[in-house]
């Protein structure tokens, strides 16, 4: 079922209430993160905890919890919610005060979580792929945090949407940054490239540990920009995040992409993905 955690109290998900005067709804001013849990056991959630405190820093939030308090209340959601396959869903803000730019003195962080089953792709689904455009990246530079601040992702998304495809590739300066919700990945020339780590883009868990798999699988791994054209030229083209988790891309503003179902190298390394969380 789905649980409910909002400032030290478990609640019923209709029951939940968030104050006027909470930063996140004010102002965006918040971190969060998406963890995923396997038949009980959770997937790098070390990494996601890691990089929630890390987004926090930068925005120069205290969140006032250990990385193992956090876990701890993670996995007590979990618990809670008696599921066993599930996405976890924390986000943190910096309080609830009266509504003013300035960091507010003397407040303690708002700490709201959910618990939700997870929405399963099936295999001959994901083989089959999906749709994307592309689109101009308008975000701010400090993409690598992972804030509550999506509204230009939000609004890549439903254009991608009405155009009847699954996600936006996001173009800056003439390079593909990432997607609206995932890191891009292009097979080419047999080597699996994804840009380099830099702000513009998320650290993605999920493509942390493709790049794992790509070294057990003994396929090329190389990070470098690529453009627009070498997308549509690619051999294959893949999309990685938490809850997609590896997921093919077959077609891209109309074009197809290698033999329009998952290539060879994608299938490799999504079904090894799913066989190792």
């Amino acid at each position: 079922m789905v649980i409910v955690y909002a400032n030290g109290q478990w609640v019923n998900e209709n029951d939940a209430v968030i104050p006027v005067d909470e930063r996140g709804h004010q102002f965006g001013d918040g971190v969060y993160e998406v963890t995923r849990i396997y038949e009980g056991k959770p997937f790098m959630m070390r990494e996601h905890v890691e990089r929630l405190v890390k987004s926090a820093e930068a925005i120069r939030m205290d969140l006032g919890m250990t990385v193992e308090e956090i876990e701890s209340l993670m996995m007590e959601a979990v618990e809670r919610s008696g599921e066993k396959n599930c996405d976890v869903y924390i986000q943190i803000t910096r309080g609830i005060a009266k509504r003013g730019h300035l960091f507010p003195k003397d407040v303690k962080p708002s700490i709201t979580m959910t618990v939700r089953p997870m929405e399963v792709i099936a295999m001959e689904e994901r083989l089959a792929g999906k749709t994307a455009i592309f689109h101009e990246d308008e975000r701010w530079k400090n993409c690598y945090i992972k804030s509550l601040n999506l509204l230009p992702n939000i609004l890549a998304k439903q254009v991608a949407n009405d155009a009847g495809a699954y996600e936006a590739i996001l173009i800056r300066d003439g390079y593909v940054t990432e997607g609206t919700s995932s890191n891009i990945f292009i097979v080419q020339n047999g080597e699996l490239v994804t840009r380099p780590l830099s702000n513009y883009i998320l650290a993605g868990i999920t493509r942390m540990r493709v790049e794992q798999l790509a070294e057990q699988l003994n396929i090329p791994f190389v990070e470098r920009e690529f453009t627009k054209e070498d997308v549509l030229e690619a051999e294959e083209v893949f999309m990685t995040s938490t809850t997609n988790e590896v997921l093919p891309l077959v077609e891209i503003d109309g074009t197809t992409i290698g033999s329009g179902v998952a290539g060879p190298v994608t299938e490799r390394v999504a079904k090894q993905f799913l066989q190792t969380v």
